[in-house]
């Protein structure tokens, strides 16, 4: 199964309750009036967009029918794929890993799937011949230093880790040391699991980047933070609150495949500006891959009709 079948698949329940919502509208209206857009409108936020990006694209569709003078509902319903469409595909969603080594460091709360992306994208890139190091810099969650270790050996990637409470700067410190030293192309850091103390969270964050920026200053760097799709709206302001305190590149969208919120993608892109890097397509080490904006569209819109 290639990769576009897989996200189809994965996005099933999205896909029936997205395309459900869509299609009812457009059955019940064949005239495209102001009572059209009002359904629309409610169709798009129970379809676990946020409010702004709905309102953004009910006024966009409102432009593009008066502009162009469009009274068939069919014709509405291309220019409502290619508005999402635009929105996912405005932010470029692909890795910058050119440097050698180059930096992935990993944030998200607990319970997101932070530690499992980390280990499924160094055997992405494992499998692309890569040399990957994990460095194990989220330490004052318990059993974090473990976990990262048993990936770890199951991806067959060196990691550099310390006891558990130690200063996560010093690990990656030692991640860079070891990175040039062993000839790696990347060291994906896995990190700053927790947002109750935002201030501690960015000190700890600039002191990673003061290291990292010390002894790898020409290395390509990609802040990553890891949603969980099922959480819907809550992971919408989660991006907000990291976007806080950290520089993110992009996002990891996890647990993708049993969610009917994958929606939550659009506003995500639209309202935080944040491509998604890589999306979760299933439980296996190798369901993960980067992220198409022009396949998503294309399969979040697959069971309207």
């Amino acid at each position: 199964m290639g990769f576009f079948d897989k996200l189809k698949q994965s996005l099933g329940k999205t896909r029936e309750s997205f395309g459900e919502k869509i299609n009812n509208v457009f059955k019940v209206f064949v005239k495209v009036d102001e009572e059209f857009f009002e359904e629309l409108e409610e169709a798009l936020i129970m379809a676990d967009l946020s409010v702004n990006t709905v309102s953004y694209i009910i006024e966009e569709l409102r432009d593009v029918v008066k502009r162009n003078r469009i009274t068939d509902a069919e014709d509405v319903k291309e220019q409502l794929k290619n508005i999402i469409a635009d929105i996912l595909t405005k932010n470029d969603c692909s890795m910058k890993l050119n440097t050698k080594p180059s930096v992935v460091l990993v944030i998200g709360v607990n319970g997101v799937g932070k530690t499992t992306s980390i280990g499924k994208i160094a055997s992405y890139y494992k499998s692309q011949g890569k040399r990957v190091l994990l460095a194990a810099a989220d330490t004052f969650r318990a059993a974090a230093i473990d976990q990262l270790d048993v990936w770890a050996k199951r991806c067959g990637c060196d990691i550099i880790k310390n006891q558990e409470n130690s200063d996560p700067a010093a690990v990656v410190f030692d991640a860079c040391r070891a990175a040039v030293s062993r000839g790696a192309d990347i060291i994906i850091c896995d990190t700053a699991g927790r947002l109750h103390n935002k201030a501690n969270l960015m000190a700890e964050l600039s002191k990673i980047n003061r290291v990292i920026e010390r002894e790898l200053p020409d290395a390509d760097k990609e802040i990553l933070i890891v949603l969980d799709a099922s959480t819907g709206q809550n992971a919408l302001n989660q991006a907000k609150l990291f976007g806080e305190t950290a520089d993110i590149t992009g996002i990891v969208l996890t647990k993708l495949d049993g969610t009917a919120k994958g929606g939550v993608v659009v506003s995500i892109a639209k309202e935080q500006n944040l491509p998604v890097k890589f999306v979760g397509v299933g439980e296996g080490i190798a369901d993960i891959q980067e992220f198409s904006a022009g396949d998503f569209a294309k399969a979040l819109f697959s069971n309207v009709e």
